[in-house]
């Protein structure tokens, strides 16, 4: 009987589950998906689960149900904690694994550039518990806000600072100022509009949406102003202490609500050697995705900063498009048998969109061919997030979310659950 070949792969996020889809129906592997969380997750989504728009299980589905037909492919539920690769064994939170080849596909993780006071009290917005935290507290101020007398106070309270311009940012900011506009005037009687606060969008770069299309940015810019968001740009959170958030051009805001989407960078692990790390803390890869100086460790996704495609010398973008085709790549080479025989990996850019709020949406075609804003770039918006959920389920009650909110611009996953402390 041939002997299959044990792949590792370590993240079950966009790289992850394309690499298993690629090699479920071969012999030659059996494959072991190791993850920290039993389910998968849609991350470009977790902002509508942040503002109640939308629930978890929407956007969420088990690993193990995912895997069900997948005959040649387990799950462990376990964290990375160290790689050793002249023992080809990977050491978990509750134990180890062997393999013959490792897949890194970790994802990313918020980068607070060093800054403690932001790490320590701010809000990121990278995993479902992030989501739900998020919920949480919004929830958690309003009703509270509802019982102080003190204006300023009130205010504080009900003010949001976002710190990142890029796709969740914008898509932030325009939900929570459509939430303002539509629900909680009639939720919270208590409130007057003058009662509601702020929502300011921050960042250092010179526009909203830096990678899209200048058209893209006026619009969506254009557009959040037009809801209330107060855009500052070429400026940075510089510290932030539950009270007050700094800015560098020497303004502070009042506030205790700090939402970090203003940068993300790949996952370290103990095994990998300092100078296996490049832009980002990316572990660098050949053409093929194979981690340098390492004969079967390979990278994916965010984790992977790529050398030799030429349209990208310093790594491709960390969204969902080169992590799936990275994945594809990689699989279709290893289902082949001499690795001279193997392709090297040339992203393909599909374009890239953004939403603003209910029909306001921007989107550009490959290399800025074509540009769409308003119903039609929020109609396809929706319909690729759709199509990119794991499986029907999910899309169908995703459908179902945004039509609610379309007709009524109103959902009921306003609510605050909080896990009870388990006694040890």
């Amino acid at each position: 009987m041939m002997k299959q070949t044990h792949v590792v792969i370590i993240g079950g996020g966009f790289a992850g589950l394309e690499l298993i889809e690629q090699l479920k129906t071969s012999d030659k592997f059996r494959v072991t998906l190791v993850d920290m969380n039993n389910y998968n997750f849609f991350p470009p989504l977790l902002y509508q689960v942040a503002s109640g728009f939308m629930e978890p299980s929407a956007i969420s589905y088990p690993f193990r149900k995912i895997l069900r037909k997948k005959n040649n492919t387990r799950f462990r539920l376990g964290e990375l904690k160290q790689v050793l690769p002249e023992e080809q064994k990977v050491i978990l939170s509750n134990g180890e694994l062997r393999y013959d080849i490792l897949v890194m596909a970790t994802g990313a993780e918020s980068n607070f550039f060093g800054n403690a006071n932001v790490e320590k009290n701010a809000l990121p917005m990278k995993t479902i518990s992030d989501a739900l935290s998020l919920r949480n507290m919004i929830l958690t101020r309003v009703e509270r806000a509802t019982r102080i007398e003190d204006p300023e106070q009130r205010k504080k309270l009900l003010t949001f600072v976002i710190a990142g311009a890029g796709p969740t940012g914008v898509e932030l900011s325009g939900i929570f100022a459509e939430m303002r506009k539509h629900i909680l005037i009639k939720d919270y009687p208590e409130l007057e509009r003058k009662d509601l606060g702020e929502i300011y969008l921050i960042d250092g770069q010179q526009a909203v949406l830096s990678a899209m299309s200048v058209k893209s940015q006026q619009y969506s810019k254009a557009k959040l102003e037009k809801l209330g968001v107060r855009v500052k740009l070429n400026t940075l959170v510089q510290d932030f202490d539950k009270e007050t958030v700094f800015l560098s051009n020497g303004e502070t805001i009042s506030s205790r609500n700090l939402i970090w989407a203003a940068g993300i960078y790949a996952r370290v692990f103990e095994g990998f050697n300092k100078e296996d790390y490049g832009r980002g803390r990316r572990l660098k890869t050949d053409a093929f995705n194979k981690v340098k100086n390492y004969q079967n460790i390979y990278a994916l996704g965010d984790a992977a900063l790529v050398e030799g495609d030429p349209g990208y010398p310093e790594g491709h973008p960390q969204v969902a498009q080169p992590a799936i085709q990275q994945a594809r790549n990689l699989g279709e080479n290893l289902l082949k048998a001499p690795s001279k025989t193997w392709t090297p990996f040339k992203y393909s850019d599909k374009g890239s969109m953004a939403i603003i709020g209910s029909n306001k949406a921007v989107a550009d075609g490959p290399e800025e061919r074509f540009f769409l804003k308003g119903f039609i770039a929020w109609f396809a918006w929706v319909f690729v997030h759709i199509m990119s959920l794991v499986n029907f389920r999910n899309r169908l009650r995703a459908l179902y979310d945004w039509t609610g909110y379309y007709t009524h611009k109103d959902q009921s996953f306003r609510m605050i659950i909080k896990p009870r402390e388990m006694k040890k």
